[in-house]
C-alpha cells in the first residue's frame, strides 16, 4: 500500500469492532473447520489489531499446513512465529474461546470485519489524497488522476468471486451459441473489419489484448487507425484513441485523409482542389457522427489511462499508438522490466473494463540484420512479456519497404504471430500509403 499521512488522532480513532474481531477467531478455536469459511472472506490485513492479525495468520498457515487447531498448538504456533508476548499470550488465547456469543453467527461476525476494514481503507485514502493535495505533488489532473484510481482499488480489492457450477456455465454457453445463431461471428467479438484477417481471429473478444508490432513507417499507426475507425462506425460504440506520439490534429488529418481517399501530402501542405474539398466535407461528416475520442497526453501512465476509460459510456475499443512511449506507474530503472509491467497492466485493463485494446510496438532492429527481414516474436523490442500478455500478436510487413522494385507493390503483409484463439497465418492487405489506407483484398495466404 502507498505511503499512509495518518495523524495519531485519526488511528485512534479507526472505526473497528473488537467483538467481532475476538468471535471469529474465538469460533475457529472452538470450530477449526470454520477457517475454510473465514479465509474466503477476510484476510489478516482485514483485522485492525496487530494481535489479531498475528493470531489468525498463524491460524491460516496451521490450516495449510493441515495442522490441528486448539489452544496448545496455536500457542506453540505463535512462540516458533516469534509472536507470542505480541498476540496477548496463553492466557488471551483461552479468553478468545470463552468470549464467542454463538459459533452460528460466524457470517455476520465476518461481515462486520470486512466492512470496517473497508470504512479504514477510506479513511487512509482520504489521507493520503489530502496530502498530496497540499504538498502539491503534480498538477490538479494528475492528483485526481490518482485519487480515482486509489478509490477503485479499493473496491476492486472488495470484490470476491468465488467458484461456478457447472450448470451455470453451460446455459451461459448455449446463450452464447444462441447469440451466434442470431448474430453471427459478431457474436464472438469486436471484429477488425479486414475480412481476411477476421477469418482467423475470429473478432476481438473482451478483454483481449491485441498487438500490431512493425519496424517505424511500415504503417501500423495507419492500421490501427483503419480499425478504429471502422468499428467507430459499424459498430456504434465510442472508440477511445491514446496517441503518445501524434497530436490530436495529426491524427485526425490521417483518419480524414483515409477516409476521404485524398493524399496526406495534400493535408499537411494544404494543396486541395475543388474535388478534394467535397471528398473531404463528405469524410468530415461521417467522421463527426462517430465516437471517437482521442487523447494525446504525453507518457501517460495506465492508471492514468483507465481513469480516464472509466467515465467514458458504451465503450468498444481502445486503441494505444504506441506502448514503448507509455510510462510505468512504479519507478523501475531496468526498461525491459518497466515495458513488462506496463504490458501486465494494459492486460489485467482490458479485463477489468471488458474491452478489446490494441496497441502498437515497436519491433527491435532484429529483422535489419537478417536476409529474411520478416518480423518474428524475438523482435518485440524491450520485453518478451508483451508476447506473453497478449492475446494477439500481429507484424505488419511491407516487401517495398526494403526494395526498390518488389513483385507485389502496394501490397502488406498481416502475419499474425500469435493467436490464443485460433490458428496463425499470414494475409495480404492492400496498402495506399498516399491515403495511410489499408485495403482487405480477394486473396489471402495461410
Amino acid at each position: 500500500m502507498a505511503q499512509m499521512y495518518l495523524s495519531d488522532e485519526s488511528i485512534n480513532k479507526m472505526p473497528y469492532s473488537l467483538e467481532a474481531e475476538q468471535s471469529v477467531l474465538g469460533t475457529i478455536i472452538l470450530d477449526p473447520d470454520k477457517i475454510r469459511e473465514a479465509a474466503n472472506e477476510v484476510r489478516a490485513e482485514d483485522f485492525y489489531l496487530e494481535q489479531h492479525q498475528h493470531i489468525y495468520e498463524a491460524m491460516r498457515d496451521m490450516f495449510l499446513a493441515n495442522s490441528t487447531i486448539d489452544p496448545v498448538t496455536l500457542t506453540d504456533e505463535l512462540v516458533k512465529n516469534g509472536v507470542y508476548d505480541a498476540s496477548g499470550g496463553k492466557s488471551y488465547i483461552t479468553a478468545l474461546a470463552q468470549s464467542v456469543p454463538s459459533v452460528a453467527n460466524l457470517h455476520d461476525y465476518l461481515r462486520i470485519i470486512r466492512e470496517k476494514a473497508m470504512l479504514r481503507r477510506l479513511i487512509s485514502v482520504s489521507e493520503e489524497i489530502r496530502g498530496m493535495a497540499y504538498a502539491g505533488e503534480g498538477n490538479s489532473a494528475d492528483i485526481l488522476d490518482r485519487a480515482e484510481q486509489l478509490i477503485f482499488d479499493i473496491a476492486e480489492k472488495n470484490e470476491t468471486k468465488g467458484f461456478s457450477h457447472i450448470k451455470d456455465v453451460i446455459v451461459a454457453n448455449y446463450k452464447h451459441l444462441d447469440d451466434l445463431i442470431k448474430n453471427g461471428t459478431d457474436a464472438l467479438g469486436t471484429p477488425t473489419y479486414f475480412s481476411a484477417l477476421d477469418k482467423y481471429l475470429i473478432g476481438m473478444g473482451k478483454s483481449d489484448l491485441v498487438l500490431v508490432g512493425a519496424r517505424p513507417g511500415m504503417g501500423k499507426t495507419s492500421f490501427v487507425l483503419n480499425i478504429a475507425s471502422q468499428v467507430a462506425l459499424k459498430t456504434k460504440k465510442t472508440v477511445a484513441i491514446f496517441s503518445l506520439e501524434m497530436s490530436c490534429e495529426q491524427l485526425v488529418s490521417r483518419l480524414l485523409s483515409s477516409e476521404a481517399w485524398i493524399e496526406s501530402s495534400k493535408m499537411r501542405k494544404g494543396t486541395l482542389d475543388e474535388k478534394d474539398w467535397d471528398k473531404l466535407a463528405r469524410a468530415a461528416g461521417v467522421l463527426a457522427e462517430t465516437d471517437i475520442l482521442i487523447d494525446d497526453t504525453a507518457g501517460i501512465t495506465v492508471t492514468g489511462m483507465k481513469a480516464k476509460l472509466r467515465r467514458v459510456k458504451n465503450l468498444g475499443l481502445v486503441v494505444i499508438d504506441y506502448l514503448q512511449l507509455m510510462q510505468s506507474d512504479r519507478r523501475n530503472d531496468n526498461r525491459v522490466q518497466e515495458v513488462a509491467d506496463i504490458s501486465r497492466a494494459l492486460k489485467l485493463m482490458a479485463k477489468d473494463l471488458q474491452v478489446p485494446i490494441v496497441t502498437c510496438a515497436q519491433l527491435s532492429r532484429g529483422p535489419e540484420s537478417r536476409t529474411d527481414k520478416t518480423p518474428m516474436l524475438s523482435d518485440l523490442r524491450d520485453s518478451g512479456a508483451i508476447e506473453q500478455d497478449a492475446d494477439s500478436v500481429m507484424f505488419l510487413f511491407r516487401e517495398d519497404y526494403y526494395e526498390k522494385d518488389p513483385e507485389k507493390k502496394n501490397i502488406a503483409k498481416c502475419i499474425i504471430a500469435k493467436n490464443r484463439h485460433g490458428e496463425t497465418a499470414t494475409v495480404e492487405l492492400g496498402w495506399f500509403g498516399e491515403y495511410t489506407k489499408f485495403t482487405t483484398l480477394d486473396t489471402n495466404h495461410a
